[in-house]
C-alpha cells in the first residue's frame, strides 16, 4: 500500500510539474554544451509561399475583425494567400468573407465538420506551407514570417504558435485558470522545442509543409494534434514560435470551459490509441519520452492516480499514525478543501484569485475523467460543439 502511494504521488508530481523541473535542467545543460540555439533570419526571398486556411462555422460576428487582421499580416507581396471555408454557415459568414476577392472562399450549405473543411481546402492549397488559424483568433502582425522563418531548416516539418488568453482584472476562475495554464503550456512548449521537438500543434495557430499534409479520418477529435504528430511520425520537427501568436477571449464561464476539455480529454485518448507506435521509445527515443511525459500521462493515468493516492493516504494514516503521512493528507484536504471552495465562490460570482488555479486544475482533471468515459462510450463526435467565448 506504501508502495502504490508513493508510486501514485510520483506519477501525479511528475505529470504536471517534475517534468517541467527535469527539462528545465537538461536544456541548461544542453545549453552550456552547445550554447542557445540562434533563431533563423528572416529574408524576404527566401520565405516559402504560404496559404493561410480558416475554418469558418456561424462566425459571422468575428468575420469583419479577422478579415482586417489577415490582411494587415506582414509577408513578402504575391506569396501569401488566403482561404475561408464556411461550410454549414448559416449566418452572414459567407457573404461577408464574398466581399474580399483577395480571400477564396468555399462554401456549401450542408455542415460535414471541421475536418472535412480542411480537406476541402487542402485540396486548393498549392503553396510550400499551409497555416491554420481559428476564426475567432487574432494574429500578430509579424506571426507568418516568424513562423515560415523555420521551414529554412529541412528537418521541420511543422511549427506551431502560441496561444495567448486575454485576461482582464476582473477575470473569473475559467478566465484566469485558463490564462495561466496556457502561460505554463508555452512555456513547456519552448522547453520540449527545443530539446527536440513540441508534442502536437493547438489548432488556434499552426503550420505544416504541403507536401507532408495528410488528411486524417473523418471520426478525428482533434485534428490539428493528429496532422502535426503524423508528421512528427514521419522523423520531422515540430517547433515552436512564440513570437508568432494567436490572442482569444477566454470561455465565457467554467461550464464553456470544462465542456472544451471534456472534448479535447476524448480526444486525447483517440489519438494515444491512434498513435499508439509513439508509446515505443525503439523508433523516437526523445519524441516519445516527450509524448509520454507531456501528454500521455495527462489524457490517460494520472487522474486516477491522483485519486488513488488520497484514499491510500487515507488508509495509510488508519492503520498507523505517521507525520509524513498526516502533513501529506493535510496537504491534499487543504488543496482540495480550495478547490471547492473555489467553486462555491464561483457560483456566488466572488472571485478570490488564489483560489481559481486549484479549482481550474480539478476542472481539468475531472474533464479527462469525462472524457475518458464519454470517449469509451462512443458519445464523442468528431463534429465541433463550440464553446461560448467572452466578447
Amino acid at each position: 500500500m506504501i508502495v502504490a502511494f508513493w508510486i501514485s504521488l510520483f506519477i501525479a508530481f511528475y505529470t504536471y510539474a517534475g517534468y517541467g523541473i527535469l527539462l528545465y535542467f537538461i536544456i541548461k545543460i544542453k545549453r552550456a554544451v552547445k550554447g542557445k540555439p540562434a533563431l533563423p533570419p528572416i529574408i524576404d526571398d527566401q520565405l516559402p509561399t504560404c496559404t493561410l486556411v480558416v475554418a469558418a462555422y456561424n462566425e459571422e460576428a468575428y468575420m469583419h475583425q479577422k478579415i482586417a487582421n489577415c490582411l494587415q499580416l506582414d509577408y513578402p507581396q504575391g506569396k501569401l494567400d488566403f482561404i475561408f471555408v464556411t461550410d454549414g454557415s448559416t449566418d452572414g459568414t459567407p457573404s461577408v468573407i464574398a466581399q474580399h476577392p483577395e480571400i477564396k472562399l468555399l462554401h456549401k450549405p450542408e455542415r460535414a465538420g471541421k475536418i472535412a473543411a480542411v480537406h476541402r481546402a487542402m485540396e486548393n492549397v498549392d503553396t510550400e506551407v499551409v497555416v491554420f488559424t481559428d476564426a475567432n483568433t487574432f494574429l500578430n502582425k509579424e506571426a507568418i514570417t516568424r513562423i515560415c522563418r523555420h521551414y529554412a531548416d529541412k528537418t521541420v516539418g511543422a511549427v506551431a504558435g502560441e496561444k495567448r488568453v486575454q485576461v482582464d482584472e476582473n477575470a473569473d476562475a475559467s478566465a484566469a485558470g485558463e490564462g495561466f495554464y496556457w502561460k505554463y503550456e508555452s512555456t513547456l512548449k519552448k522547453w520540449d522545442s527545443e530539446l527536440y521537438s513540441v508534442v502536437g500543434a493547438a489548432g488556434e495557430l499552426f503550420s505544416v509543409r504541403r507536401n507532408l499534409y495528410q488528411d486524417v479520418p473523418a471520426n478525428t477529435v482533434l485534428d490539428d494534434f493528429m496532422i502535426s504528430m503524423l508528421i512528427a511520425d514521419k522523423g520531422y520537427r515540430i517547433i515552436y514560435e512564440p513570437d508568432a501568436y494567436a490572442l482569444e477571449t477566454a470561455s465565457e464561464n467554467v461550464t464553456e470551459e470544462l465542456k472544451r476539455k471534456i472534448r479535447i480529454a476524448a480526444g486525447g485518448i483517440q489519438s494515444i490509441i491512434w498513435l499508439k507506435s509513439l508509446l515505443l521509445p525503439f523508433k523516437y527515443p526523445i519524441l516519445s519520452f516527450q509524448y509520454i511525459s507531456h501528454r500521455v500521462l495527462r489524457w490517460t493515468v494520472t487522474p486516477f492516480f491522483m485519486i488513488l493516492a488520497f484514499v491510500l493516504n487515507i488508509l495509510i494514516i488508519a492503520q498507523s499514525f505517521s507525520w509524513l503521512y498526516m502533513l501529506l493528507l493535510v496537504g491534499q484536504v487543504m488543496f482540495y478543501a480550495s478547490a471547492f471552495l473555489g467553486l462555491i465562490l464561483e457560483k456566488r460570482q466572488l472571485r478570490v484569485k488564489v483560489l481559481f488555479i486549484p479549482y481550474y486544475f480539478c476542472v481539468m482533471n475531472y474533464a479527462v475523467l469525462a472524457g475518458i468515459i464519454r470517449y469509451f462510450t462512443k458519445k464523442q463526435s468528431a463534429v465541433w460543439e463550440k464553446a461560448q467565448r467572452r466578447a
